[in-house]
């Protein structure tokens, strides 16, 4: 509020000087025996010209034509003040998360990414909101299902670029709480949310590189990450990642990857990982390996991350290799400042 009214202040101080200044000055020219709008709109006319002089009648610029003009630099001057600070200092609508509070969204969109994985878009209450999630924390959905509550975070793989909306990207299981619960909604359902919620907070200055292993929709956290420090003009970090899944066709937004290599290639890479690989596949078989991790990812260091999101499982066997290449060991909770994040 402070803001807003020392914006509006030096406003009102610039116009009121810019307004008492021409007004003097009109007054010394005048004095001077220089015609004001002549001077404006012909040029400086000196003193004691003799052309003659201009009737009353044929005077191109009469008072009336001097008083309507400062009328109108008036208005155009007040109407772009408005405008700048309407533009500029106005205020924006606060975050509508609220980490103690669950709030309603209603599903807008919905859009099949794989033959189990949506895109599931929600809409904010006005066009112009923001979820108000900083990137590489996550929300938590609830649902009453089979007459308990069910509680299940996820990432969004939207900004706060993004006004008005927020997505989410959902792998469903037959046997799934809320991933299932949410795969069966309609445009129109509402979803209860919850955050932001986790303890890691990317910013341009977190580290010189940043590794990452995700199997499945363990890419959400990630992409979140990629896509707000690949978009910032300033971010020099450097971003690798192994990416795991069962088939080929499970690879979660691979265009939009392969995308962001080609436009970033010193910053991005990606190496992938199928169990199932199709017949000329290129990319690594089987399960990630030490060696791959130790050929892909940055070295253990004091200024790089490496970021862990997948099944349960995977995650067990990426710490046995991470152990053999002397990271330290991520912590059960996971802290920011750890070199190891598992999310």
């Amino acid at each position: 509020m402070n803001d807003h009214v020392l914006v509006l202040g030096s406003f009102l101080l610039t116009f009121t000087t810019l307004f008492v200044g021409s007004r003097f000055l009109n007054a010394k020219l005048e004095e001077a025996g220089y015609d004001f709008s002549r001077l404006i709109l012909i040029g400086l006319e000196p003193k004691g010209d003799t052309t003659p002089a201009l009737s009353k009648n044929n005077m191109p610029f009469s008072s009336t034509t001097i008083g309507y003009t400062h009328f109108v630099a008036l208005a155009l001057a007040l109407a772009s003040s408005a405008f700048i600070y309407l533009k500029f200092a106005s205020p924006k609508r606060k975050p509508v998360l609220d980490p103690k509070v669950w709030q309603e969204f209603t599903l807008r969109e919905k859009v099949v990414v794989s033959p189990n994985t949506a895109i599931y878009r929600f809409a904010l209450r006005h066009p112009d909101d923001v979820l108000g999630l900083p990137i590489g924390q996550h929300i938590s959905i609830s649902a009453e299902i089979n007459g308990k509550e069910i509680v299940r975070s996820y990432t969004p793989t939207s900004s706060d670029d993004d006004l008005g909306h927020f997505d989410l990207l959902i792998k469903s299981y037959e046997k799934g709480n809320i991933s299932r619960y949410v795969s069966l909604l309609k445009i129109g359902d509402k979803v209860r949310v919850r955050g932001p919620k986790g303890f890691f907070k990317y910013s341009p200055t977190l580290a010189r590189e940043i590794g990452m292993i995700a199997g499945g929709t363990g890419i959400t956290p990630m992409l979140q990450i990629i896509r707000a420090a690949l978009k910032n003009p300033t971010d020099r970090t450097r971003l690798s990642l192994i990416y795991a899944n069962v088939n080929v066709e499970d690879i979660l937004l691979k265009k939009e990857l392969d995308d962001l290599v080609a436009t970033y290639p010193d910053r991005f890479s990606v190496f992938y990982v199928l169990n199932n690989p199709p017949e000329g596949w290129t990319g690594g078989v089987g399960f990630v390996t030490k060696a791959q991790i130790e050929q892909y990812l940055p070295g253990t260091a004091n200024d790089i991350k490496l970021l862990m999101c997948g099944p349960p499982p995977m995650m067990t066997a990426m710490k046995k290799h991470l152990a053999e290449l002397n990271y330290p060991a991520p912590r059960t909770v996971s802290k920011l400042e750890d070199q190891v994040f598992l999310f």
